[in-house]
């Protein structure tokens, strides 16, 4: 599934096209993965490409329309890819790619193309009015937020760490690739609980999460699967990758053959070397009931329990 970097790699592309550009006509094709076709038939036509947005792994195109009253607020096409999504800027007579549902032409007789062979991607039209409310669902920006911010959402949390990041009410962006790979930089296993992190582990952990996203934005995120930027180009930071998908191969830090768990019901690389799993916590003997204490030192030496209860 496309995660942050890639997201706002296809963000780019098409702030480096659509701004100032109108929507001539809305053509769709299979419409189960949009909320209420009939409101992009409507209301794109004749609206303004006023600029681009990312929030998390959602794309906000922010439209004018051509209402003469200037008080009237703008609206937003909400687009996320799902897995399989592609936004596509297209020249005129391009041949159309199977799976291809949306067309938006523009002024300039270009399409904006949306692809999506599994369909698991959404879009829908939102007023502006809406948008508050939908981004409060929201977690923290990973490119935006201090390493306070970062450090207060962590404290007291007694989830896995990976099951953490993974979730977007309170990171928004973070998928199953990046999170592997923040982990495995900071050297933390991602079955540790968030609360048991020290604060020199935090600090490692939000330092890593920012490089590995600012370094995979400038490779152009990574194709693992179907993922192309606006333009149809595969990114490249697949080859960098040191944790995500190399089950059974050197770790390229220590040597040791990488693992893969599930957490969070996610497949969860790591090297098992480098980032240590948690220890269980043994129970203290003074929180144990006398019995339990009977019991367990009756196994120590080989006494039947009834023997020990019979000498006491």
């Amino acid at each position: 599934m496309p995660e942050l970097p890639e997201v706002e790699t296809v963000a780019r592309g098409l702030r480096a096209h659509l701004p100032g550009r109108r929507i001539v006509s809305v053509q769709l094709g299979k419409t189960d993965f949009i909320d209420d076709p009939a409101a992009l038939e409507s209301v794109l036509p004749g609206s303004r490409v006023a600029e681009v947005r990312r929030h998390g792994k959602l794309m906000a195109l922010r439209l004018e329309t051509e209402a003469d009253d200037a008080a009237d607020e703008s609206v937003f096409l909400l687009i996320h890819l799902g897995m399989t999504g592609r936004v596509l800027v297209c020249a005129p007579g391009q041949p159309v790619a199977p799976h291809t549902h949306v067309f938006l032409t523009l002024d300039d007789g270009r399409e904006v193309r949306y692809t999506d062979p599994r369909r698991f991607g959404r879009m829908r039209v939102e007023r502006e009015s809406a948008m508050p409310g939908i981004l409060t669902k929201l977690g923290l920006e990973p490119l935006e937020m201090t390493e306070s911010d970062f450090a207060a959402r962590l404290a007291g949390r007694r989830a896995m760490i990976k099951a953490l990041l993974l979730n977007q009410a309170v990171y928004r962006g973070l998928g199953n690739i990046y999170t592997d790979e923040s982990l495995w930089r900071a050297r933390i296993h991602p079955m540790r609980l968030a609360a048991w992190l020290s604060a020199t582990e935090r600090r490692a952990l939000y330092r890593a999460i920012r490089k590995i996203l600012e370094a995979a934005i400038r490779l152009g995120g990574s194709s693992i699967s179907d993922y192309v930027d606006s333009e149809g180009n595969p990114g490249m930071f697949q080859l960098r990758h040191h944790a995500y998908d190399r089950e059974g191969k050197g770790c390229h830090r220590c040597g040791a053959k990488i693992r893969r768990i599930i957490v969070a019901g996610r497949s969860s690389y790591f090297c098992p070397r480098c980032q240590t799993a948690p220890r269980r916590r043994k129970k203290s003997a003074a929180k144990m009931s006398q019995p339990a204490q009977s019991r367990r030192r009756a196994v120590r030496r080989r006494v039947p329990p009834a023997a020990v209860n019979t000498a006491a």
